[in-house]
């Protein structure tokens, strides 16, 4: 709750400094937001980019759960059949004791190697690791991607890239408006009652646009967070041999791709041309940084 508390006030925050910048501005270079005939509430317009900005992403963070198990196939193990179920799950126990958060539910699914976690809360999250996983690793290295989920739960992960998200698409679609309304009405000196295609189209090009970058700022985040959930990793594991191992094995694999909705959640992503937008690290990076905390 505090994380959650702190974000929304950080949002409004910069919400009203960006208000009274705005009017400044107005004030200062005499510019009347007036669009369709009435004054341009920045107020209401602010309140409309929150709610746009945050429905999607609250919702997407409240069905995580669910889409995660209906997109990947991931079958919770409710009542191990076999050794290695029952593994899994005491290893996701213990872990999951020691970081303090309440018992995830385990499940597996089928796939080239990967592994996620997922869920709106800490105390009710999913673990998950795929069949090509477990195939390709040693019960050290499949410890440690779990340690490493694990992580991600007890940081609180799922959430805070929810907000970030949230926030990201909040500015995204006030400054777009913003800026539309600013080239229709002062560039282009629009002086009808409605809006003109100046702003349809600027809010529309800056809609995608800043899109963008919000996608580059959301992705640096995740990386950084993935450095931490390694660490993380090390912390419950007791040693950085194992996470090392199993980083080292992955980079020698081409990872399972998983759905759009858990891939930011997964032990490893890809990179190459896109390297701005990837939601993980590079491999040798995240190794290294490893090695670091062992020295």
């Amino acid at each position: 709750m505090k994380r959650i508390a702190l974000f929304v006030l950080t949002n409004l925050a910069i919400m009203v400094v960006l208000m009274l910048f705005l009017t400044v501005l107005s004030s200062v270079f005499g510019i009347n937001f007036n669009l369709g005939g009435q004054t341009l509430n920045l107020g209401a317009l602010a309140i409309f980019s929150l709610v746009v900005g945050f429905t999607g992403a609250i919702i997407s963070l409240l069905m995580s759960k669910p889409m995660a198990k209906w997109s990947t196939g991931a079958q919770v193990i409710r009542q191990p059949s076999n050794a290695m179920e029952s593994w899994l799950v005491e290893a996701v126990r213990r872990q999951a004791e020691k970081a303090g958060i309440g018992m995830p539910e385990v499940a597996i699914f089928e796939g080239e190697p990967n592994a996620f976690a997922t869920g709106a809360f800490k105390n009710s999250a999913l673990v998950a690791v795929s069949t090509g996983l477990l195939q390709s690793m040693s019960k050290d290295e499949v410890e440690a991607v779990l340690a490493h989920e694990v992580s991600h739960v007890a940081n609180g992960d799922m959430v805070t890239m929810t907000l970030l998200q949230g926030v990201m698409n909040t500015f995204v679609v006030f400054l777009s408006r913003v800026i539309g309304y600013f080239v229709d009405r002062v560039l282009l000196r629009n002086e009808g009652d409605r809006p003109g295609i100046g702003y349809f189209v600027t809010t529309i090009v800056l809609d995608i646009a800043l899109g963008f970058l919000a996608a580059i700022v959301v992705a640096w985040f995740s990386r950084r967070r993935e450095f931490r959930a390694d660490a993380g990793a090390v912390a419950l594991m007791g040693s950085n041999r194992p996470m090392i191992n199993a980083l080292a094995r992955l980079g020698g694999m081409e990872p399972g791709q998983l759905p759009q909705a858990v891939q930011a959640m997964g032990i490893a992503g890809r990179g190459g041309m896109m390297a701005l937008f990837s939601s993980h690290p590079p491999i040798e990076q995240r190794i290294a940084a490893l090695q670091a905390i062992g020295r």
